[in-house]
């Protein structure tokens, strides 16, 4: 938290919070009221999208409405600074640390290498949507990394994690066959990416399949052509294969 977000929580009457789209790594809300000296009131995915909580408290007072990350990475909180302004309340935004950013550089890759990014979601009767792996592919043909966000249901405490993506994305290759997820495609797997128990690995979809790291937040990524130094920097940082160095398996070569 910047110093400029925090001197505007503690001069705001009210503080609101959503923990859906994403969740505090190295602390637990009372953390968070006892660092801004004023009480948060958390609120669920209903609250913020179908009630008019936010801009009726913001209607006759200062107020704040925080969360986990950049706030403005979830399209809903975007309607709700417009709806904010279309009945004339003056709105700040105060950007975070975005896992579109903070992932890219746990891993040491550039960011503007980056594609599209997806998200994979929890499997569900009759939903299995072709489209995450069609957009990796994608991507993944024009030499771009994707940054794959995974699955969140806050309210019934259930986060996907690496694992479960990697399951999802042989799955995946197994009913649509393009090619994208093989043997010895490299993916990287991330969790609590930035805290002090971050844990990063890259490696082949085995390796995700089998790995432990902890509990989430998970994330992944699917590099596409690797300059050396993001190969370098996959092996020193991650323990990704030596082989990725000089492989030439999608690697830049050196000049």
């Amino acid at each position: 938290m910047s110093v400029r977000a925090l001197t505007t929580l503690r001069n705001c009457d009210e503080i609101f919070a959503e923990f859906y789209t994403s969740k505090l790594n190295d602390a637990q809300p009372e953390d968070l009221e006892a660092f801004i000296g004023k009480q948060i009131t958390i609120l669920r995915r209903a609250d913020v999208e179908e009630k008019d909580i936010i801009v009726s408290a913001a209607r006759e007072k200062r107020v704040a409405f925080i969360t986990a990350g950049d706030p403005m990475s979830a399209t809903t909180h975007v309607d709700l600074r417009l709806r904010a302004m279309e009945e004339g309340i003056r709105t700040e935004l105060i950007n975070g640390v975005s896992i579109f950013v903070s992932c890219a550089a746990a891993f040491g890759l550039q960011p503007y290498k980056f594609g599209r990014a997806v998200t994979i979601p929890f499997p569900e009767p009759r939903f299995l949507p072709s489209s995450p792996y069609e957009n990796i592919l994608e991507n993944h043909s024009r030499g771009l990394h994707t940054l794959i966000l995974l699955d969140i249901k806050q309210e019934e405490e259930r986060y996907m994690t690496a694992p479960m993506a990697m399951r999802w994305l042989l799955d995946a290759e197994e009913r649509l066959g393009k090619g994208l997820v093989r043997e010895r495609s490299l993916f990287c797997a991330a969790a609590r990416v930035g805290s002090d128990r971050q844990a990063l690995l890259a490696g082949f979809p085995d390796d995700i399949l089998n790995a432990d790291l902890g509990p989430p937040l998970h994330c992944m990524v699917m590099p596409g052509r690797l300059h050396f130094m993001e190969a370098q920097a996959l092996v020193a940082l991650a323990h990704a294969p030596r082989e990725i160095l000089d492989d030439g398996s999608g690697s830049e070569a050196q000049k």
